[in-house]
């Protein structure tokens, strides 16, 4: 599967959903930035090739050799992007799906249905366009209502209300700490034990400590309520 991740508008996750929810469901897929300004899954200490928008020839002819890849498209870039696709007959038929994030902001919701259009304008067929619903507080009906309306008048988009993130701390720790929910996982250490054995005076350590079993207990629900949102998100 060939997902790429996009948005007229910044700041509604885009990097988060390549990096923690679609990498670590896609069969170890490469991750492609089109971004030249703002954070990357690189930032994550994931493995990404970064590019700019209008490098999309080098982009498509990586994409032809791939069974999986993740592209994720900065806002930044997406003007180049997008006009760079339309001189590739076809381009677009290269990627499974295009997913599009969105916050539960007025400017996000219309910049939204702005990216949908420009993708029913090149030709993109409905059924690969997906909204991803992302920091949900805690109901997608009542916060995202313009989206949902502009999906099911247009036809233009799939917008399952169950392909939802919601608000969590966690993605900012895993940020601070420059980390992901899989490594996060991964890591079979006993915090616990090692707090319990801690020498006490030694403030710094117990609280890199505390913080890692923090992190681990958020984690954990949060992976399964991705689980449920990547189901949702390609049913």
């Amino acid at each position: 599967m060939k997902v790429a991740v996009l948005n007229y508008t910044g700041s509604v996750g885009k990097t988060v959903v390549a990096s923690h929810l679609l990498a670590p469901r896609m069969n170890g897929a490469q991750i492609f930035a089109v971004e030249s300004t703002n954070e990357t899954g690189a930032d994550l200490g994931l493995n990404v090739d970064q590019l700019r928008g209008e490098h999309f020839g080098r982009l498509f002819r990586e994409l032809l050799t791939r069974d999986d890849a993740i592209v994720d498209v900065g806002a930044s870039n997406i003007e180049d992007f997008l006009t760079h696709m339309m001189r590739y007959e076809g381009a677009h038929e290269e990627m499974s799906y295009f997913v599009l994030p969105v916050i539960n902001t007025g400017k996000a919701q219309r910049e939204t249905i702005k990216t949908v259009a420009a993708l029913a304008a090149l030709g993109v067929d409905p059924e690969r366009v997906r909204i991803l619903f992302n920091r949900v507080d805690s109901s997608v009906e009542e916060e995202f209502p313009s989206i949902l309306a502009y999906a099911a008048k247009s036809g233009e988009v799939q917008a399952n209300p169950q392909a939802a993130v919601y608000e969590n701390e966690v993605f900012e720790l895993l940020a601070d700490q420059r980390t992901t929910i899989a490594e996060v996982l991964a890591d079979q250490t006993d915090y616990r034990a090692l707090l319990r054995s801690a020498d006490s005076d030694d403030h710094a350590r117990i609280s890199q400590l505390s913080n890692r079993h923090a992190l681990r207990a958020l984690a954990k629900p949060v992976d399964r309520q991705m689980n449920a949102a990547f189901a949702a998100l390609f049913s």
